[in-house]
């Protein structure tokens, strides 16, 4: 309480805090990953084992920041903009990598990639209005779903337990893009409605 008997207002979290430096950490590690992907024209050997231990080690801080800066207090406006680009950075990239190397076709990528960007943006662009658009049910279950997909694509464990294992890969990527442009749909409906209650209002 202020001299006056008025509360304080809330001080706002800073930008440099532990989630903020997790999510700038997952971005470092992006292009870290990428290279050990490429850097044997994606061979099943070492790199390729710790390419996709990264990649799982990286995407699954995903909800670790999040979880951190809700429950301590520390979100902010900075993190809502960082979070998303480290998220899609690995998984676009990882697509891409994989598309490149021949394991996955390209217009599985593009589709993926352009819906990721597109929505992201769009969320970027209402955030800078006021607007707050959550992620919906799909849009947590593509991300699930992605995650689980790319990481199953990426670890050589057909070396292991043999070829049937791609054809698990398939599936969890078919599953991966049906629920990616599902989810897509579902936040171009969110976006109408917004545009509607704007006009409503105005």
């Amino acid at each position: 309480m202020t001299d006056s008997g008025r509360a304080e207002a809330p001080t706002a979290p800073g930008n440099f805090n532990l989630p903020n430096l997790i999510t700038v950490v997952r971005i470092l590690l992006a292009p870290v990953f990428f290279w050990l992907l490429l850097a044997d024209s994606g061979a099943d050997g070492v790199l390729r084992w710790i390419a996709a231990a990264l990649f799982i080690l990286a995407i699954a801080t995903d909800g670790v920041d999040g979880a951190i800066a809700r429950r301590k207090g520390l979100v902010t406006d900075l993190g809502k903009i960082l979070d998303p680009i480290a998220d899609k950075l690995l998984t676009s990239g990882a697509l891409v990598c994989l598309s490149i190397l021949g394991e996955l076709w390209w217009w599985v990528t593009i589709v993926i990639v352009v819906r990721e960007v597109g929505i992201t943006v769009w969320r970027m662009v209402e955030l800078s209005r006021g607007n707050v658009v959550p992620a919906g049910r799909g849009g947590k279950l593509k991300t699930i779903a992605q995650a689980v997909a790319i990481s199953f694509a990426l670890a050589p464990t057909w070396t292991v337990v043999g070829d049937w294992v791609f054809w698990l890969n398939w599936v969890l990527m078919g599953i991966a893009l049906v629920l990616t442009v599902w989810s897509g749909l579902d936040y171009l409906w969110a976006a109408h409605r917004l545009r509607r209650r704007a006009g409503q209002q105005s």
